[in-house]
């Protein structure tokens, strides 16, 4: 076990990122901003296996999402929890920020892991690892009404 456990935490786990909306990286004060969990192209993430050899065995090791940290960068955060969030209007990781800034928005992801050796049946590993986010800058712009008369 101590040396699955070696690659478990050997594994290039893919480092979440966030897809916000509205979409372009500005926000309104005020306005619900949605958070959605997404994996990058690179690194393995849940459900994607790892394969490795090890004592002559092929050893596939397989993330597995256990939570997530919404880091929201205004001093206020979400989790951990199990939501990967979504888009507007069903997404369940919604924001609303306060004031005018730029807030470096991070979500973290907590993996844990199951096994198998060649080819045999998944042993969940018992260990978890927790992955920081790839940051993100959002605009939290003010929008001003203004009355005009012709």
């Amino acid at each position: 076990m101590r040396m699955i456990l070696d690659e478990f935490h050997k594994t290039t786990f893919a480092r979440p990122t966030a897809s916000i909306q509205p979409v372009g990286l500005t926000t309104l004060v005020n306005l619900p901003t949605y958070y959605e969990l997404r994996w990058p192209a690179r690194g393995f993430e849940p459900g994607e296996p790892d394969s490795t050899t090890l004592v002559g065995r092929r050893v596939d090791i397989e993330p597995v999402f256990v939570s997530a940290t919404y880091i929201f960068g205004d001093g206020e955060a979400l989790g951990p929890v199990k939501t990967l969030g979504g888009p507007h209007p069903t997404g369940d990781v919604i924001h609303t920020y306060r004031s005018k800034m730029v807030a470096p928005v991070q979500i973290n992801a907590t993996y844990s892991g199951r096994f198998r050796v060649d080819g045999g049946a998944w042993i969940t590993i018992p260990d978890t690892v927790t992955i920081q986010g790839t940051p993100s800058n959002l605009t939290v712009a003010e929008a001003r009404a203004r009355l005009y008369q012709n």
